[in-house]
């Protein structure tokens, strides 16, 4: 956001996220974002706070989310079950602040993750400890772009946050570049 002319300060949330579950992955997002959002909102009530949270989700069993692996095998598992197939990334998001509503939103993006990568591959990545705190088990924009043959959709949302999205409900509430 930063680099994008947004002034930003992270704040952790402090909110337990294994006490949400929602069968829809779009609503799971968007929830938790929110509840990211309040929490930090309620600790800086002066502050419009960003709140985002990601779910991995396979398209045809949507209400089964990848998770956060944890363990090693856990993690190989995970990602052996990814290879060849494409899954999507469902980002939500929130604004909460003073004054405004609260604006509440969500981008997709689908990734394909190559067929052909070999167990050896895969469990190098996961010795390198690399993606295993992320939902679906990779960082794409780091050493895990390896794993991937095909992104469609926006980009800064595999990163965690769908930038344009945020920068256009920022512009609704009157935010300009420079000011």
């Amino acid at each position: 956001m930063e680099a994008a002319g947004i002034p930003v300060r992270c704040v952790p949330p402090g909110v337990d996220e294994r006490g949400f579950s929602d069968p829809d992955p779009v609503r799971l997002a968007r929830t938790l974002a929110l509840a990211k959002a309040k929490a930090v909102a309620e600790r800086l009530p002066e502050a419009l706070v960003i709140g985002a949270d990601q779910v991995a989700v396979h398209p045809e069993r949507p209400e089964e989310p990848f998770g956060k692996p944890g363990s090693e095998e856990a993690h190989f598992a995970m990602l052996s079950a990814m290879r060849g197939r494409t899954h999507v990334l469902v980002t939500g998001f929130a604004l909460v602040g003073p004054g405004e509503a609260e604006v509440v939103g969500h981008e997709q993006t689908a990734l394909r993750v190559r067929a052909d990568l070999t167990d050896d591959e895969l469990w190098a990545y996961v010795r390198s400890g690399e993606g295993r705190e992320c939902a679906g088990g990779y960082r794409a924009e780091a050493h895990g772009a390896f794993l991937f043959e095909k992104i469609d959709g926006d980009w800064f949302n595999v990163l965690g946050l769908p930038l344009l999205r945020v920068m256009d409900a920022l512009r609704r509430r009157g935010w300009r570049f420079g000011t």
